[in-house]
């Protein structure tokens, strides 16, 4: 596949790096935003604007597949989309940051506008980063949650404290809930695929994936996590922490917003009646500690700046708060908010690259998440014929790979080895990144 990126962003890079081995990459940008990271890989480079067509003609556009526009400037952006659509018809996905662009260039709202000319893909980070927050709230202390298969089957990812019973036992003798199946453990930054063998050990990050009420069960049962959050702090009253607080709201979740910009705290109070807005700056430790955010189940720290959402994530551990979730602007930086402690480090430009993957895969093999900064993958499997009544203990998969769970008409099968696949079963199955492409060809070729 030709792929054509208008952006030397870190967004460009990290979508560039994601795809060029396997694919024909072009950036497009000024030469004064070609950085070191772009020249470490075998892509080609074209100078210019890409919403002139003279440079999306040097780019080789007729001949391209995918054209995408991840520049800083949303208009930009939008400009050059329909540049290229005009152009080749190629299809088009665009980054925007503004909400109102996102609203007014979604498919349902301009089709009466624009008739030939139109954009196939809008990709508004902020949302996404809510989205994914959103979910990881709602499970207390997960690290991770994926939903698959209309909410039948879900992914969960916990790590493990010193005080747990699994710690120091061997998968195989820990007898985990019915209907769940640890796909995946990471450890020391590095993702593998356990066995029964496998010796969980402190500080482990452990998969899991099953049915939501088995997942309930298992939390509840190894993982001391019966409780639900009922109360949420969130530093930070931009969009994010706007839409992130409606959302609580509609869960009745007692939400708290501190924002320091004064204007801000007013707008904010008019949209969120439900939400107590309390302008001040969450990095000072006696504010953290007069509105009593040790008292709340959670803080979500998503300003804009990385080095304000460390401080207050760590002020808001020193003061006694068990989970705390931090919105990271560089991707480079969720190592090392990990390491500090803070127990969710997440970055909206790492939602968004999973969007464009999820859009890019073929049809019959999707990728539905990916996790640990995407060394893992789920990847969702439509049978073919020639595996029809095949036992999942059969499988002989080139790659580490498990199935999770079968997607079977409209219920949910978790498998073991004696479960067989039935035609047009959909199987979601968790592998590594590096393995992907083995277990996807796998499939295939039957």
């Amino acid at each position: 596949m030709k792929i054509i990126i208008f952006g030397a962003t870190e967004i460009g890079c990290l979508l560039a790096t994601e795809f060029f081995e396997d694919h024909d990459i072009t950036i497009i940008d000024k030469e004064e935003n070609r950085t070191d990271e772009f020249n470490k890989l075998d892509i080609s480079f074209v100078q210019g604007n890409a919403s002139d067509t003279e440079v999306l003609k040097q780019a080789d556009i007729k001949n391209a597949d995918v054209f995408i526009a991840c520049t800083a400037t949303d208009e930009a952006n939008i400009v050059a989309c329909l540049a290229a659509k005009k152009i080749s018809g190629i299809r088009t996905i665009c980054f925007v940051n503004k909400e109102e662009y996102k609203n007014a260039l979604t498919s349902n709202s301009c089709d009466e506008y624009f008739c030939e000319f139109f954009i196939d893909y809008i990709i508004w980070p902020e949302e996404l980063l809510t989205q994914d927050i959103f979910r990881i709230v709602t499970v207390a202390h997960a690290l991770d949650v994926e939903n698959f298969a209309d909410g039948q089957a879900r992914l969960l990812e916990y790590k493990v404290k010193a005080d747990l019973s699994i710690v120091n036992k061997r998968i195989k003798d820990i007898g985990f809930t019915k209907d769940t199946i640890i796909v995946g453990l990471t450890r020391d930054c590095q993702l593998f695929i356990p066995n029964g063998e496998t010796i969980i050990k402190e500080d482990d990050k452990l998969i899991f994936m099953g049915t939501p009420h088995a997942l309930d069960i298992l939390a509840g049962t190894f993982f001391h996590e019966k409780e639900q959050v009922k109360s949420a702090a969130i530093i930070g009253g931009g969009t994010v922490g706007a839409m992130l607080a409606k959302n609580l709201n509609d869960l009745k979740i007692k939400t708290k917003i501190i924002e320091k910009n004064y204007e801000r705290c007013q707008y904010l109070s008019k949209i969120l009646e439900k939400t107590l807005i309390i302008h001040g700056d969450g990095t000072n430790l006696k504010i953290l500690d007069e509105e009593e955010i040790g008292s709340s189940d959670i803080v979500i720290s998503v300003t804009n700046n990385d080095e304000r959402n460390l401080l207050c994530s760590l002020l808001s551990k020193q003061l006694g708060v068990k989970r705390v979730i931090a919105r990271v602007s560089k991707v480079l930086n969720i190592p090392l908010f990990e390491k500090v402690g803070i127990d969710v480090a997440i970055s909206p430009k790492n939602s968004a690259i999973n969007e464009v993957k999820n859009d890019l895969e073929e049809n019959d093999v999707d990728i539905l998440a990916t996790v640990e900064q995407g060394q893992g993958e789920v990847l969702e499997i439509v049978v073919k014929e020639e595996f029809n009544n095949k036992r999942i203990m059969d499988f002989i998969f080139p790659k580490r790979a498990i199935i999770g769970a079968i997607h079977r008409k409209n219920f949910v099968i978790i498998p073991n080895g004696d479960t067989p696949v039935k035609t047009d079963d959909v199987l979601i199955t968790f592998t590594k990144a590096d393995d992907a492409e083995k277990i996807k060809e796998y499939f295939k070729v039957g």
